[in-house]
């Protein structure tokens, strides 16, 4: 008989699958007789057949009734239905470990803790003269009271050694399998069980040694393409010491491992209890403190000089690291710390939670920003791989992983393991998150949103605030936690986002806001009870109570001006730890970026124009430039338009509003921007031989941003932030004459941004999140019609040469793509081939616009270095607060 949910066997009434395996089917059940939920396990009918099968099956049954152990699964009964033979056992909650290594490395402490829960279950059935001889992850089953050690199906029974003195008379069992056979699973087989010999409770002490090496490092201990290469490193070879893949694990982790996986059973640990005693020595001795990880160091770029002023700098930084219980100086100890060749930080500096390790966002090589890791006590900082095009980092609240958005996504990264997991793929354009201690991420998904939370272990964002629209809130952006895990603090502006705005503290559990103080920037809770924010004049510390939410007393001033990032409002790179390191940048970026002409090769032709730049739009005829100016001193941005003949700019738009992102309509008569004159931000237009003619073409609630003008002119193209669907980011068309109701170009729930038009108007480029991250595709226009993706790899900000036979790209490693089109009656692209590398300033979006013959190409690149921007440290903050912030 097959199983299936509602039918019976004996007392046991069907419920539900829970998996298959190569012996047969297991079933949630019921046991009728007990009110208790069960697993049973039956023998797959065409297994039941076999001598073999049976023998196997029975075995199992017979030795884990053997077994009476917390961490290895129980058996509660046998049976036997119509010819159905069947197990039932205790049914467990959790997850395969298996299936928890897919998602990465285990912390050390839980590599630890379930390493010596294995240990001791397999020295319960060592004791009890039994070899499981398939021990691997799909064997072991995490739950909430710890491991359960599974599958007993290819246990080998031998005789425990006898106690001394009763050496002499050691009774023989039949060998359930012969010499020669191979019975396991490759990649956890010691060699002995590979040759066919004898297996014995080394043999399971090399398959834990296995596993544990996979917890720590995320990786196989033995990996390869085919079996014969497989058998050939387990023979032969040794795994990479863990502290090659996991800087942070304790040597004694390498030593214990690299024991039980010595290729002769009589070099390894004799006894899994030894195994298990060892693990829990260095837990012990361990506690909760994590080493900082070894970094490479590249050779100093500076002079000896230089070099010895560093080891002299981070031995002082080490011993006070080291000292946390020592008691304050007299004066807080400050310093800069160099960051980053190339641009310095572009949007985001957070120190970890004990105070030991920076991350940041800051340009690396082949890419235009990626996360890099700068330990305080050592010399240089190294990226972390596989956050390309990061933004806005934010760390666990163990320190053991980073928050970070990438690819219009919001991720998380596992520092020791590398493993990055995508958490919400609706974060196109976001203003900051912050991680919870129950592990709940609140995040800005845009620019102009509410905040929306979800958890870090995945799953639907769901609001986290409700914008006060009766007071003009646009956005709600720069989450942080307080201390109770609860509640939150997040900045919120009206208008475009334009600085001053307010703090107020939320809560995950609901109810109104409290305001807290009128701020520039986001705010910061520093223990032991303050709260840091910018007044746009100095960076001061308020006393502030968490549990009242009730700011009180005077400001503090801590420092000057910090530097801010124009485009984020509200943002400064600022991060304090509970530790009382204090971190912030220096410097305000009054020359931040350069429009300059780079031919296709990447070659610099020359410089248009150094200042506080924004999204350069070429005229169709490529003999004018429109672009967005910040402002250093106001923050406020305005039109500016170029003669590319002259290389003469002169400002286009004088309203104290902030006017920013413009396109050209076909003919070059009009510039169309968007503007927070009336509150929101909403498309406007004016003459573009006449400053001072500015009008509305468009109001809406939402947030309006031009892309581009139909060909024909009878369309502007723009992007909305609908509000009304949690921030998702869409295109929509305004007719410019006739009825000018919007429409939306697409029908999909995803967002996408960044249209332009094809020449010929048939074809729209456009970025989507649909696979999951950006990418480029193109549509038919008006529709319906195909679609076709152009990037493979990540992508966005597409737009086509003059002639539409060519279509470009950035992509998401920082390199600029050209796909050759071939569009008429139906729409044909080569696959996409890369011109150069560059890092733009402020990412990717409208950063780059090519010349109408595609042979050269204006890009707004920063202008800054590292040097310039470095980062200040304050160690024991609170000190400063005795003295004036001096």
């Amino acid at each position: 008989m097959t199983p299936s949910a509602g039918s019976r066997l004996g007392p046991y009434e069907i419920l539900s699958p829970l998996g298959v395996g190569g012996m047969g089917e297991v079933w949630k059940a019921r046991d009728t007789r007990l009110e208790r939920t069960v697993a049973i396990k039956v023998l797959s009918p065409q297994l039941s057949t076999s001598e073999d099968s049976r023998q196997r099956f029975e075995r199992e049954a017979r030795t884990i009734s053997q077994l009476s152990h917390a961490h290895i699964c129980a058996l509660y009964d046998v049976g036997s239905e119509d010819g159905t033979e069947y197990l039932v056992m205790e049914y467990l909650e959790g997850e395969t470990l298996s299936d928890r290594l897919a998602r990465g490395a285990l912390p050390l402490d839980q590599t630890l803790r379930y390493g010596s829960q294995i240990a001791d279950a397999l020295d319960k059935a060592h004791r009890q003269g039994i070899v499981h001889r398939d021990l691997k992850p799909g064997n072991v089953m995490l739950t909430k009271s710890g491991v359960k050690l599974l599958d007993f199906g290819l246990a080998k029974v031998f005789e425990p050694p006898a106690p001394k003195g009763s050496l002499t008379a050691l009774p023989t069992k039949a060998a359930l399998t012969q010499e020669g056979t191979i019975l396991g699973t490759f990649q956890y087989m010691a060699p002995e069980q590979l040759e066919g010999k004898e297996a014995d409770a080394r043999t399971d002490i090399f398959a834990l040694g296995a596993v544990l090496y996979e917890m720590a490092t995320g990786r196989k201990a033995f990996a390869s393409s085919s079996q014969a290469s497989l058998i050939t490193a387990i023979m032969s070879a040794d795994p990479a010491p863990i502290s090659s893949v996991q800087p942070m694990a304790p040597p004694a982790l390498d030593r214990i491992v690299k024991t039980c996986l010595a290729k002769d059973p009589e070099d390894r640990w004799q006894s899994a209890h030894d195994v298990a005693g060892q693990l829990q020595g260095i837990a012990e001795t361990s506690g909760t403190g994590f080493a900082v990880p070894a970094i490479a160091r590249k050779k100093s770029r500076e002079g000896i000089a230089w070099a010895l002023a560093a080891l002299f700098l981070v031995g002082m930084v080490a011993a006070l690291l080291r000292r946390p219980s020592a008691p304050p100086s007299s004066r807080a100890v400050r310093f800069q710390l160099p960051l980053a060749g190339g641009t310095g930080v572009t949007s985001g500096l957070v120190i970890s939670p004990d105070g030991t390790r920076l991350a940041f966002v800051a340009p690396a090589p082949g890419t235009d920003a990626a996360l890099w890791l700068r330990p305080l006590d050592a010399l240089e900082a190294r990226t972390i791989s596989g956050t390309e095009g990061a933004r806005m980092p934010f760390w666990s609240p163990d320190g053991r992983a980073l928050g970070f958005f990438a690819g219009g996504s919001l991720k998380t990264i596992d520092v020791a393991s590398g493993l990055v997991r995508t958490l919400s793929s609706t974060a196109y354009d976001p203003r900051g998150g912050a991680w919870g201690p129950d592990g709940t991420i609140v995040f800005a998904p845009n620019f102009q949103s509410n905040l929306m939370r979800v958890s870090a272990g995945g799953g639907a964002p769901k609001p986290a605030t409700v914008l006060d629209s009766a007071h003009g809130e646009q956005t709600h952006r720069w989450p942080s936690f307080l201390p109770d895990g609860r509640h939150f603090l997040y900045y919120a502006s009206t208008g475009s986002g334009q600085e001053p705005g307010e703090i107020f503290a939320g809560c995950l559990d609901g109810g109104p806001p409290k305001h807290l103080v009128t701020s520039a920037s986001l705010g910061l809770y520093a223990e032991p009870g303050h709260l840091l924010f910018d007044t746009g004049r100095n960076l001061v510390a308020q006393p502030f109570d968490p549990k009242r939410l009730e700011v009180s007393g005077e400001p503090v001033p801590l420092a000057g001006q910090i530097s801010r990032i124009i485009e984020f409002s509200g943002f400064r790179p600022l991060s304090v730890s509970g530790t009382g390191v204090l971190v912030y940048q220096l410097g305000t970026p009054s020359r931040a970026s350069r429009l300059v002409w780079l031919d296709r090769s990447g070659k610099e032709l020359g410089t248009l124009a150094e200042g506080l730049y924004y999204g350069p739009k070429l005229s169709r005829d490529g003999t004018r430039l429109a672009v967005t100016r910040w402002d250093p001193d106001t923050t406020v941005g305005d039109i500016w338009l170029f003669d590319l003949a002259r290389g003469v700019g002169s400002r286009f738009t004088f309203d104290p509003a902030d006017d920013s992102i413009c396109t050209w309509t076909p003919d070059g008569k009009r510039v169309i921007f968007g503007s927070s004159r009336t509150g929101a931000v909403n498309l406007w237009q004016a003459a573009a031989d006449r400053p001072g003619t500015d009008e509305p073409l468009h109001r809406s609630p939402d947030f309006e941003d031009p892309d581009d003008v139909s060909p024909d002119g009878r369309f502007v193209l723009y992007e909305t932030v609908e509000k009304s669907q949690n921030g998702r980011v869409g295109l929509f068309l305004l007719p410019l004459s006739g009825d000018a109701r919007p429409w939306r170009f697409s029908g999909s729930a995803l967002s996408e941004q960044a249209g332009s038009f094809s020449p010929d108007g048939r074809w729209l480029a456009f970025a989507s999140n649909e696979s999951g991250r950006s990418e480029v595709y193109v549509a038919s226009f008006p529709g319906p019609g195909g679609k076709w993706q152009i990037s493979i790899n990540g992508g966005g900000a597409p737009s086509w040469r003059g002639d539409g036979r060519e279509l470009f790209f950035y992509a998401a490693d920082g390199t600029l793509m050209s796909s050759e089109v071939a569009a008429g009656a139906s729409f044909e692209a080569a696959p996409a081939k890369a011109l150069f590398k560059i890092g733009l300033v402020l990412g990717p979006d409208r950063q780059y616009a090519f010349s109408p013959d595609g042979q050269r190409v204006l890009a707004n690149v920063s202008a800054g270095s590292a040097d310039a921007f470095p980062a200040a440290v304050v160690l024991d903050w609170t000190t400063a607060l005795k003295t004036g912030g001096k």
